[in-house]
């Protein structure tokens, strides 16, 4: 293992290596939270398949083909369609806002009173995403190490801060280039080959397993439509999913870029659902079948590129974690923290931002570390994280962009009236049920519709901001410089006709 363990350390040290490069070209706000919206087409596209596909989708990916074959790429197949629908639909749109979260985009179509609600949304949201992808950590270091699991999120977890604390989104963008590299060679051009050749090919696959395996709709039908509400709308409107659409240096990149990404999305979803369809050839009786990934990996691949598949599952886990953390950070300094000390209305030092900004991905690193030590369920954790996302927040993020009608009202009442039942009955039904996000999303739309028609349509001037924003005005920005890079763009610039 020796040689592995040189691949994967050398991996990490370049981990720490490009977040302090970021550090150096960091210098505003719009710097360290959205690498200054200058990323061209081959960044972005990189950047934007590295953070969506995660540890889920790499290790939880293979586990589903383990447990149910070539259906089991269902749940990463919705997460690219996901991400195709936001980048034909609606990304263009999104990056001309000139926005830093989500929160500010309700508030600008709204009038200013959706942000702090829709926040703390968000902020839970995003938290358990930096969870699941910090619990994850145990089950690598496990296998490469035989570590202790708690020792294990530590390490993983602190690398992670360390590099998203320095230089923010620009260490990220950096790390995640790598790592979508490392996950292209390591995943899909090494160890699917290997599995499928080690396996005996697929009509040996097809002769030893039930025919099942090999049925597109093996998993269930109600089953693929619960993953399409939860993870293709959920890459409708996620604060760390719309934070990389906000790095784009034109709606052009993020619509060609966005769409590059979810097609490289659908291919990793077979390859993944291939992967695990061949472990359960060679091992049939795993006691797991999350425990698929790490046994192939570690008993049928050789020497070094072992190391490189299992930096693989890093490179997975570390994109989602960083963007999951700074995303958290963002919301919780921008959308709560500074709403609740009154200052969304003036302008501190643009240094000082990125200092507040790098010590609260400091303070929510710190956070995230402790409850994944805490929690072990990965798949509960996602589940409760878009379920909180969906029910909550698509309805009134769907609706502002698509009818002009919803009123901040409607808006406010979709996020409670989602967000309460949907917690209701994960309480009542369990965090897996499939209840909790049918019927919460129900409950949000007709509080939306309902509450929007029975209340005062949104002021004129709000909605004509609205559209000159949508519509790229330079002199609707936020920016002095109409570029919108060093502005504190939000509820501010039309408040005051709420």
């Amino acid at each position: 293992m020796a040689v592995d363990y040189a691949v994967i350390v050398v991996y990490l040290a370049g981990m720490l290596a490009m977040g302090w490069w970021g550090m150096r070209r960091a210098k505003s706000k719009a710097d360290f939270l959205v690498a200054g919206r200058r990323l061209g087409p081959a960044m972005y596209s990189g950047t934007m398949a590295a953070i969506v596909l995660g540890g889920a989708s790499t290790i939880g990916g293979v586990g589903l083909g383990y447990q149910y074959g070539l259906s089991g790429a269902w749940m990463v197949l919705t997460i690219g369609l996901g991400l195709l629908a936001l980048s034909v639909f609606f990304s263009a749109r999104i990056a001309r806002l000139k926005v830093y979260t989500v929160s500010e985009m309700l508030d600008l179509r709204y009038g200013g009173r959706a942000g702090v609600i829709s926040g703390v949304v968000m902020w839970a949201y995003t938290l358990m995403l930096a969870v699941t992808s910090t619990i994850a950590y145990a089950t690598i270091f496990d296998v490469l190490f035989d570590m202790n699991r708690t020792v294990a999120i530590i390490l993983g977890g602190a690398i992670v801060v360390a590099y998203s604390t320095l230089g923010g989104m620009w260490s990220i963008t950096l790390t995640d280039m790598v790592q979508f590299v490392v996950k292209t060679v390591g995943v899909l051009l090494l160890l699917l080959p290997i599995a499928v050749v080690r396996a005996g090919g697929f009509a040996e696959m097809k002769a030893k397993l039930p025919t099942s395996y090999f049925d597109p709709l093996g998993i269930g039908g109600e089953t693929i439509f619960t993953y399409v509400l939860i993870y293709t709308f959920g890459m409708l409107i996620g604060q760390d999913i719309w934070q990389r659409v906000f790095t784009a240096r034109s709606d052009k990149v993020a619509r060609i870029g966005g769409t590059v990404a979810g097609t490289y999305c659908l291919l990793y979803a077979v390859a993944g659902a291939v992967i695990g369809t061949a472990a359960k050839v060679m091992y049939p009786k795993l006691p797991s079948a999350d425990a698929a990934f790490a046994t192939i990996v570690k008993d049928e691949l050789p020497i070094g590129v072992r190391g490189l598949v299992l930096a693989a599952a890093l490179a997975a886990v570390m994109s989602t974690s960083s963007g999951a953390l700074i995303a958290c950070a963002t919301v919780a300094n921008n959308d709560i923290w500074s709403r609740l000390r009154g200052l969304t209305g003036s302008r501190a030092p643009d240094h000082d931002e990125v200092r507040g900004n790098r010590a609260f991905i400091l303070a929510m690193g710190v956070l995230v570390i402790c409850i994944s030590i805490a929690l072990n369920n990965v798949v509960e954790a996602l589940t409760v994280a878009y379920n909180l996302l969906v029910g909550g927040l698509l309805v009134p993020i769907l609706g502002g962009l698509l009818w002009k009608r919803g009123t901040v009202h409607g808006a406010l009442a979709a996020v409670g009236a989602g967000g309460l039942v949907v917690l209701g009955l994960m309480v009542t039904y369990g965090a897996l049920a499939n209840e909790p996000i049918y019927y919460g999303l129900a409950a949000s739309l007709l509080s939306y519709v309902v509450v929007s028609a029975a209340t005062k349509p949104t002021d004129p001037a709000v909605l004509a901001a609205w559209r000159e924003r949508l519509a790229g005005s330079p002199a609707n920005d936020g920016s002095p410089g109409g570029d919108g890079t060093d502005a504190e763009p939000g509820p501010r610039t039309i408040s005051t006709h709420s």
